[in-house]
């Protein structure tokens, strides 16, 4: 990427709270992806796809190896720096009729982090569409201060809980429409949602939150922080260890071998 394009996204982000970057990874790795979700699920027949949470991270070398692809935290490094950690990751997925909806909310109103300065890239690693309850988001609301999330138990949602309605316009919410290796990156204070999902297909989606090493995680166990770039701060996070790849044990991909 270079410096103009970077601008770019970063003038885009700030005006808007989110931007999209088409292709951001190649459609192999998306597809491995989508066959690391199938793994998942089989292993832990008690969680539903919507489910997959940081916790699964650390000793998963596939989804270090994911969340750690250079490419992006390249796209990272544009919204909080050239030095990059990894906060927590989730994968969203949606079955065909029965995928929950994610109730519209502030992503940085759920998390322990000080500074906020942390940034989310939703990779799709399928089609992400209206019809199976892609993103949305309200643009220029990530100039709103966080607020306080209400809980909601009438609609059978992901989080259980949602924003105050005063402070959603509908009528300018924004479908993120991507392909897979397509991602959306927003910021922690954006409005943003999603519809169940109720088409015959699948959604798969990665949640991605990077931040700097300067930002601290207030609450032990919150995340699954990794530090990929740069030096870590005294007093300042603890970072696991790279996974070693044990055949028979973990998902295998492409390069697994450079994992032993």
């Amino acid at each position: 990427m270079d410096a103009q394009e970077a601008k770019r996204l970063r003038e885009a982000y700030d005006r808007d709270g989110y931007v999209i970057v088409r292709n951001a990874i190649d459609p192999a790795l998306a597809a491995e992806a989508v066959g690391h979700v199938a793994w998942l699920l089989e292993k832990n027949p008690d969680l539903k796809p919507e489910d997959l949470h940081h916790w699964l991270v650390p000793n998963d070398p596939f989804w270090v190896r994911l969340v750690s692809d250079p490419r992006l935290l390249d796209l990272a490094s544009v919204f909080i720096g050239p030095e990059v950690a990894l906060f927590a990751s989730h994968y969203i997925c949606k079955p065909p009729k029965t995928g929950r909806a994610v109730l519209w909310h502030q992503d940085g109103s759920y998390w322990p982090l000080k500074p906020m300065e942390v940034t989310t890239l939703w990779l799709a690693c399928g089609p992400s569409t209206r019809e199976n309850g892609c993103m949305r988001v309200i643009p220029g609301t990530h100039k709103l201060e966080l607020q306080e999330m209400k809980e909601n138990r009438e609609v059978d949602s992901v989080l259980g809980s949602e924003i105050e309605a005063k402070f959603v316009d509908e009528s300018r919410a924004v479908d993120l429409e991507l392909a897979p290796g397509d991602v959306s990156i927003h910021n922690p204070q954006i409005v943003h949602g999603s519809e169940a999902n109720v088409s015959d297909q699948w959604r798969y989606g990665l949640t991605i939150r990077y931040i700097p090493p300067t930002t601290q995680i207030t609450v032990e166990g919150a995340g699954c922080p990794f530090l990929f770039r740069g030096e870590p701060r005294p007093g300042i996070n603890d970072y696991h260890p790279r996974p070693k790849f044990v055949e028979g044990k973990h998902y295998p991909f492409a390069g697994c071998e450079n994992w032993k």
